[in-house]
């Protein structure tokens, strides 16, 4: 036999991460950063598509295989700062690229117990992806770049993504954007971001997909205008006090004074710095933060949004539920805050104030009144007025099928009394028997007669 033929890196490193073992797996993912680097560093160039794509499948059953919540945290961040591990921005991309095009491949294939990890995963990695351009500055090309990538495995028509890929891509986009780029974006770049979801919302035919996206993007935006905008209004009040220190500062203060200005902020003990920089403050900590917010452009996002539903390609569907959230953007640019769930409130307190007062209305009469002498024949026909009734339309049947026509005096005797008919109904009945046993006493006086003749 001859020698056995030696398998590809990838394909040995991808057999390792999807190992039973733990330590073979953790063992094999550090070796398999290492050889990204070396591999990136080459001077044949990096990977290709092919062999990105088996590396993935081998992350990929490395997460399927991990237990325990604590530690798939941790194996998700050491895969997804994988990126960094690449020196070119077009490695990097390739590299998300397959990322995205394994998940859709095999989710399908994904329990219910497994799926949690997976969300995790790919939070993660949008979050890496996000600070590479970071770490670039911010680069109009590298973000339409990463723009395109996602728009193309994601959320085209002709991708072959999952429903439940989409929906969670979309729930997560604007919370990681938030996450890596809030401090440092401006309204342009951050519309930049949100532009591919607008020509998106337009086009769709795919109602989940619309839906998510005016749910995830645009509305987000709406109800996180107020936190926007006090946020901005503190970043204004700071600068404004750090203006009044430099004009202070400048007029000549007391030595005391300039010496505890001359103390750093990140110092313990630092008055200044524990008011001035709201970086220190812990996010989140107030009942109402919702963490860092994007600042937009509201007037801007409404005339980039009514530029594309406004066409006469787009489905009237989706120009509908655009037109709504326009319209709430509009608002938001001139000063008005929406309050949806104020009108649906009230109405509802409305509706359960008037069902009390109704309530509080009919229950003197059933329930206050006890009985007791002008109070008895009162309550009755107001607990029996439907057996009331039913016992008319029976008598009345009763009537017409006898063919005898009551006379008033009778009427209102039974209405008022409701025993009168009764009683003479059994009245006439007896004396009904009374003649039958008279006929038969007759009957037997008059056959001794004729036996005698």
């Amino acid at each position: 036999m001859g020698p056995r033929a030696q398998l590809p890196p990838e394909i040995q490193l991808a057999q390792r991460l999807a190992g039973n073992e733990q330590v073979t797996r953790d063992r094999a993912v550090r070796k398999l950063r290492k050889y990204i680097v070396a591999r990136s560093q080459g001077a044949a160039g990096g990977f290709t598509h092919d062999e990105l794509l088996k590396v993935w499948k081998g992350l990929f059953y490395c997460m399927w295989m991990q237990d325990k919540p604590l530690l798939q945290e941790e194996l998700g961040r050491t895969i997804s700062q994988l990126i960094h591990a690449f020196q070119t921005t077009e490695a990097q991309h390739l590299f998300l690229q397959t990322f995205w095009q394994t998940m859709n491949r095999e989710w399908t294939g994904i329990d219910r117990l497994r799926l949690d990890k997976f969300y995790m995963l790919m939070r993660m990695v949008l979050n890496e992806s996000l600070k590479a351009l970071k770490t670039q500055g911010w680069e109009e090309r590298q973000i339409e770049q990463l723009l395109e990538l996602l728009t193309t495995e994601i959320l085209h028509p002709d991708s072959q993504a999952p429903s439940g890929v989409k929906s969670h891509f979309l729930e997560i986009f604007l919370e990681e954007l938030s996450k890596v780029g809030a401090a440092e974006l401006t309204a342009d770049q951050n519309l930049r971001f949100i532009d591919p979801f607008c020509t998106i919302a337009a086009r769709t035919k795919d109602s989940l997909v619309l839906h998510n996206i005016t749910r995830g993007i645009f509305e987000a935006i709406v109800e996180q205008a107020p936190f926007a905008i006090e946020d901005l209004l503190n970043e204004v009040d700071s600068q404004e006090e750090e203006e009044d220190d430099d004009e202070d500062n400048e007029d000549g203060m007391s030595e005391d004074d300039e010496c505890k200005q001359d103390v750093p902020s990140g110092k313990p003990g630092s008055l200044r710095g524990a008011a001035c920089d709201p970086s220190d403050e812990p996010a989140g900590d107030g009942e109402d933060s919702v963490g860092p917010v994007l600042q937009f452009d509201y007037e801007a996002v409404a005339s980039r949004l009514f530029a594309v539903a406004s066409q006469q390609s787009t489905p009237s569907q989706n120009r509908k539920r655009l037109y709504k959230v326009i319209r709430k953007l509009q608002d938001l640019a001139e000063g008005l805050f929406p309050e949806d769930d104020v009108p649906e409130k009230a109405y509802r307190n409305l509706q359960e104030e008037g069902r009390e007062r109704r309530t509080k209305k009919r229950l003197p009469t059933s329930t206050s009144h006890k009985p007791g002498k002008g109070r008895k024949e009162d309550s009755c026909p107001d607990l029996s007025s439907g057996s009331e009734r039913m016992t008319k339309r029976r008598r009345r049947r009763r009537r017409q099928g006898s063919g005898a026509e009551p006379t008033g005096p009778q009427e209102q005797a039974g209405v008022a009394g409701q025993r009168g008919p009764w009683k003479k109904r059994r009245r006439s009945r007896a004396g009904a028997r009374v003649k039958v046993a008279g006929s038969q006493e007759l009957q037997t006086k008059q056959q001794p007669l004729q036996s005698r003749k």
